[in-house]
């Protein structure tokens, strides 16, 4: 299959792209250092992306940027800032990218555990998490052609926890959240919001 990785430079998308490369061809994507440039918040970009690219059978977004602060902190450019990268800037990849993914191909999308887990400072990010899960079941429901859609939603990484300097209890490596992202690519699910602590 030939499957785009949109934030392939990252510590998920750098994961999903070692799992997945050795069997596809991968086309791989991110706001800087990638082959391939693209800032899933604007909407011209991801277009001109897509025309670039071509028919492509996989997309997967792992990438996305969101506030983290105390909630009484949190100012509308934080909200803002969260709403257009992480969730509308994911949502522009399905509703620009769909064309380009071949008939009964997949899009696989980037939430995170504290949609159902919030943790003080995690408003912001708990507010678009939930969103994007939501979307994505709704966005399986009328995907053209057969295309399957699914979220990831992990926890912690243990790579993130480390270069915080936070403790690693609850996190796991990123190798095995790509496994997640394996088994949407591969597989036959759709609609689904997989856990990858989950077997």
């Amino acid at each position: 299959m030939r499957v785009l990785i949109i934030g392939a430079t990252g510590t998920v998308g750098s994961a999903v792209a070692a799992a997945l490369g050795a069997r596809h061809d991968l086309v791989l994507a991110s706001l800087q250092r990638a082959p391939e440039r693209v800032d899933i918040t604007d909407a011209a970009s991801l277009r001109a992306l897509f025309a670039r690219v071509g028919r492509v059978d996989a997309i997967v977004s792992a990438a996305g940027r969101a506030a983290w602060k105390p909630l009484t902190e949190l100012a509308d450019d934080d909200f803002q800032l969260s709403l257009s990268h992480k969730l509308m800037g994911q949502v522009n990849v399905v509703r620009i990218g769909i064309e380009s993914v071949a008939d009964r191909g997949s899009i696989t999308l980037t939430a995170g555990f504290l949609s159902r887990f919030p943790a003080p400072g995690s408003a912001a990010v708990s507010l678009v998490n939930s969103a994007l899960e939501g979307f994505g079941r709704a966005a399986a429901l009328e995907a053209p052609r057969g295309i399957r859609v699914n979220v990831v939603s992990p926890p912690w990484l243990t790579e993130t926890l480390q270069k915080l300097g936070r403790p690693l209890t609850g996190g796991i490596p990123a190798a095995q959240a790509a496994r997640s992202y394996v088994r949407s690519v591969e597989g036959s699910e759709t609609g689904q919001v997989f856990d990858p602590r989950e077997p």
